[in-house]
């Protein structure tokens, strides 16, 4: 009986027996080691990086394998971009905004102050210009990326003192992660890049005033209302930070179609589940640190009014002087538009009605 007779009255079933396995099960073993920014006690953030290498076990049947490392275990929480440039890893999860040092642009993928929210910035990827550009971008590092996870708008963070208006940053030193740091510099504050492990013992030894994190859930893990009672908000820094997942380009493009589909999918999976398991627990979270003693109040209007007068001062030199800032900060400016245009309409009038109602 030939292949074709067998596909024709076997069914699958001979298609199996006769040895036509799905191209799946001819895949060759893939392994790849993944290094993330994030610590492992943070099940959130860190842990979108577990649920991809997981999905990706389980569609390729345990024939690609990807292994999670801590910072520190292959290489440092801010080495990712230098670490895929070199093949050191085959990939990385962590936040661009990270690497600004390198170009301001990078700061574009995550979140900059005064940006898209969460939704905005999914929109942006998916179906605006977003991923194109930054596949554009990060080709010349060697990376291929993809989105990996949201934080959701963040808490302002943690201060020891209260903050009654701008004037109060001045000489402030507040661990400030990546690229916003540059606009709270224009307040008087003296940023700090600290990785999200190191963060409680700056602030209980005083090496800093004060430190934002991501919000209620990994603040309380990580213990800072141990330290600083004062709790503000927004992060207006960070309206929806977005976590990529970087990928060497050899090893991407040495994969098989299949296996480059698995990648697409089990990022795409860990990027919804991750905003999804910070709005589930950050509640709780909160009324734990309320009960405790934490003072949470809004940022004063003087001082949200001061940081967009000096973010978008920023964002025109960088235009003027960065031409990656600015061909990617133009499309992004224009989308910001026309989604703030829409979400003020339903989205924002159905919120303010739920959040004023007795529930």
């Amino acid at each position: 009986m030939d292949r074709r007779s067998v596909i024709k009255h076997a069914g699958i079933a001979g298609v199996l027996a006769a040895g036509a396995a799905p191209a799946v099960h001819a895949q060759p073993t893939v392994r790849w080691r993944l290094t993330s920014s994030f610590p492992k006690s943070l099940d959130t953030i860190h842990g979108a990086a577990d649920v991809f290498a997981k999905k990706i076990g389980e569609m390729s049947g345990g024939k690609f394998q990807v292994t999670v490392h801590a910072p520190g275990e292959l290489v440092p929480a801010f080495g990712i971009v230098d670490a895929l440039q070199q093949g050191t890893v085959e990939a990385g999860h962590t936040a661009p905004y990270y690497y600004f040092g390198k170009d301001d642009t990078f700061a574009l993928g995550t979140a900059i102050p005064f940006g898209l929210n969460s939704r905005q910035l999914t929109a942006w990827y998916y179906e605006g210009n977003g991923l194109k550009l930054f596949r554009e971008f990060y080709d010349q590092y060697n990376i291929v990326n993809f989105p990996g996870g949201n934080t959701g708008a963040q808490m302002g963070g943690w201060f020891r003192k209260e903050i009654k208006g701008p004037q109060d940053f001045k000489g402030l030193k507040f661990r400030m992660g990546g690229f916003a740091g540059k606009v709270l510099s224009r307040l008087g504050a003296v940023p700090q890049n600290i990785p999200g492990g190191e963060i409680y013992q700056a602030l209980e030894k005083g090496t800093i005033d004060a430190c934002e994190w991501i919000g209620p859930y990994d603040d309380e893990k990580l213990g800072f209302n141990k330290v600083a009672k004062n709790y503000y908000y927004p992060g207006f820094w960070e309206g929806g930070a977005q976590l990529d997942f970087y990928i060497n380009k050899k090893a991407y493009n040495d994969l098989s179609a299949e296996y480059k589909a698995m990648v697409e999918a089990a990022a795409s999976y860990a990027h919804t589940e991750m905003q999804a398991r910070y709005d589930a627990r950050n509640p709780a979270a909160l009324k734990r640190l309320v009960a405790a003693g934490t003072k949470v109040a809004p940022f004063p209007k003087t001082v949200m009014d001061e940081a967009f007068k000096q973010a978008m001062a920023l964002y025109d030199e960088l235009s003027n002087s960065n031409p990656n800032w600015k061909k990617i900060y133009s499309d992004y400016a224009a989308f910001r538009r026309d989604q703030n245009l829409w979400f003020r309409l339903p989205e924002a009038a159905f919120d303010r009605y739920m959040q004023g109602a007795k529930l």
